[in-house]
């Protein structure tokens, strides 16, 4: 039963994009009021057929901004009696693309469409069934999706809207290769979507390669922090870290925070110190199940666990309403790590925190924090937890590639290649563009 008053609020907003009424239906009963910047911007030009760059923090609807234009343009050209794939959105992450394909099911309530989810780390023979059944649309990560195609339980030939959701992520993680090998199985004649959080040079590279003359949208400025999120920082000593953190989240009563750290055995140790504490937490990273994962986020969100610990990568895409804060136990050593990071709180709306606890050889992290975002964070420091005076100021030297390969489930011995120099690619030369390759990272192994 709808409320016939925000109905009428929706249907003059949302109808003004263009969109059918079984969508305004479906965007009805999920109590949205009004299309968000992102939205606002992103919706015609696809509903036009135009090919969209699209640049959007997380939290601002990004995923309603395709799936909904997406929905309406299939829905407009049936295809009941056999249903090929027409559609593929393809996501870096497990998360983010369960997260996905939960909007697209919503959307779609009322619309005549099928859709599936596919992603490593399950057993793939039910994911195999529902798609011989038909799927209209396919969220997917590119390790699972060749997989399938590899073995011929599924064609990407009839594919006409392709969305790359989170470009930014999928070129950290080490996929150009697979997005190129995604790329030559569609059709040349469709329709493209790139969505990222940031319009960096590989970015733009990957986007000539991919769009045809696409319309650029962005909600926010690029590298742009949310207005909604209070920023602060803990200057602290190294060794001193965990107890001002269990200090902050027993005093403050905190009852819902997202903790990053930098490696996932950071991120099974702090947990167990905070369960020492009397914390209930638990982490999520590429060593843990997809069973596990989705069970401490499910934990989390209904409030059975009060910390969640994560690695940037294990995090990326997690859809939490009104988280309210965020804390990096450590910086992140890649600067728009930290504006993906704290993007997890201060959504559709609401006020967040995000609290940094730094230590002194982390400061040229925060020094280049602060120069992408452009603002100086406020800076405190507790009694008792005051950062040492002798400790060097010298960055760390974890071997950042190997951690940050650590962190994605990858084999931490092996270097991944740099995506700077071989971005720069088009579908006629893509298929000659084989003698630099990135590494990929184990979801593709599954």
């Amino acid at each position: 039963m709808f409320d016939n008053g925000l109905y009428q609020t929706i249907y003059m907003s949302f109808k003004s994009l263009g969109l059918s009424e079984a969508l305004l239906k479906a965007i009805s009963k999920k109590g949205y009021t009004t299309p968000s910047p992102i939205q606002q911007k992103a919706i015609p030009p696809v509903l036009d057929g135009e090919d969209v760059l699209a640049s959007a923090q997380t939290g601002t609807g990004k995923t309603a901004g395709f799936t909904l234009p997406l929905l309406h343009i299939l829905s407009e050209n049936p295809k009941e009696k056999y249903r090929p794939i027409r559609a593929l959105i393809l996501t870096p992450t497990r998360e983010l693309a369960a997260q996905v394909y939960a909007n697209v099911r919503e959307y779609s309530e009322f619309l005549n469409l099928r859709s599936a989810v596919i992603f490593g780390g399950v057993n793939q023979k039910p994911q195999a069934a529902t798609i011989r059944q038909g799927v209209d649309v396919l969220v997917a990560t590119p390790g699972r999706l060749l997989d399938l195609q590899s073995q011929g339980l599924l064609s990407l030939k009839r594919i006409e809207i392709f969305v790359l959701d989170e470009a930014d992520r999928m070129l950290d993680m080490g996929f150009l290769r697979d997005i190129e090998r995604v790329i030559k199985s569609m059709p040349d004649k469709r329709q493209n979507l790139m969505f990222s959080a940031t319009f960096s040079k590989d970015i733009k590279k990957l986007a000539h390669g991919i769009l045809n003359n696409p319309v650029q949208v962005e909600a926010t400025p690029e590298n742009s922090t949310v207005d909604a999120i209070s920023q602060k920082v803990y200057r602290v000593a190294k060794g001193l870290k965990t107890g001002l953190i269990i200090k902050l989240i027993t005093e403050g009563n905190w009852k819902q925070v997202l903790v990053f750290t930098r490696t996932k055995h950071g991120a099974n140790k702090l947990c167990d110190k905070m369960g020492k504490a009397g914390i209930t937490a638990a982490a999520i990273h590429g060593n843990k199940s997809q069973g596990a994962r989705t069970k401490a986020l499910s934990g989390f969100k209904s409030g059975r666990i009060n910390v969640l610990v994560a690695t940037d990568i294990a995090a990326r895409g997690l859809d939490i309403p009104l988280l309210p804060h965020v804390i990096n136990f450590e910086l992140p050593n890649i600067s728009e790590d930290y504006v993906h990071r704290i993007g997890r709180t201060g959504r559709a709306g609401a006020k967040g925190e995000a609290v940094s606890l730094v230590s002194a050889d982390e400061t040229t992290y925060l020094r280049d924090i602060e120069k992408l975002v452009g603002i100086t964070i406020p800076k405190e420091i507790i009694e008792g937890f005051e950062p040492d005076p002798n400790a060097s100021t010298a960055p760390i030297k974890p071997g950042q590639n190997r951690q940050r390969r650590n962190n994605q489930g990858g084999n931490g011995n092996r270097k991944p290649k740099s995506t700077n120099s071989n971005t720069n690619f088009s579908r006629s030369s893509s298929r000659n563009n084989k003698s630099r390759r990135p590494k990929r990272n184990s979801e593709r192994r599954k």
